[in-house]
């Protein structure tokens, strides 16, 4: 027969954050509207991935950079799928929407951040953590 002890010791709850200052909500919604460098002919993700390497001293930032990195990473792939999909004539439906939601999200996640929120973005995979 074994007994169990039980661990009467607590631990102190997480502190809340506290807000983030003008200077890293700037930063952090430059770090989602940086994928727009893709309407100059570089890889959306490379803002994003540039921000997160400056700047991820500061947790609000790298949050966001990160979050924004993953966001350019999946669709990127979602949008080479759905290139790929043009073949078999379904990708022509499904490319307009990768790229009208990629580009309502990004203004959805800059304007969140810009406000102090700690935005997710929807329908990623977390591969930079």
């Amino acid at each position: 027969m074994t007994t169990r002890t039980n661990d009467t010791s607590q631990t102190a709850a997480p502190q809340a954050a506290a807000p983030p200052t003008s200077d890293a909500r700037n930063w952090a919604t430059l770090s989602h509207i940086s994928a727009f460098v893709m309407f100059f002919g570089i890889p959306a993700l490379v803002g994003p991935l540039v921000m997160w390497l400056l700047r991820r001293d500061d947790a609000y930032i790298d949050h966001h950079a990160k979050e924004a990195l993953n966001f350019n990473i999946s669709f990127m792939l979602y949008g080479l799928v759905a290139g790929f999909l043009i073949l078999f004539l379904v990708g022509l439906l499904l490319l307009p929407a990768v790229l009208v939601t990629w580009f309502v999200l990004v203004i959805v996640a800059a304007v969140k951040t810009a406000a102090g929120e700690h935005y997710r973005y929807p329908f990623t995979l977390r591969l930079v953590s």
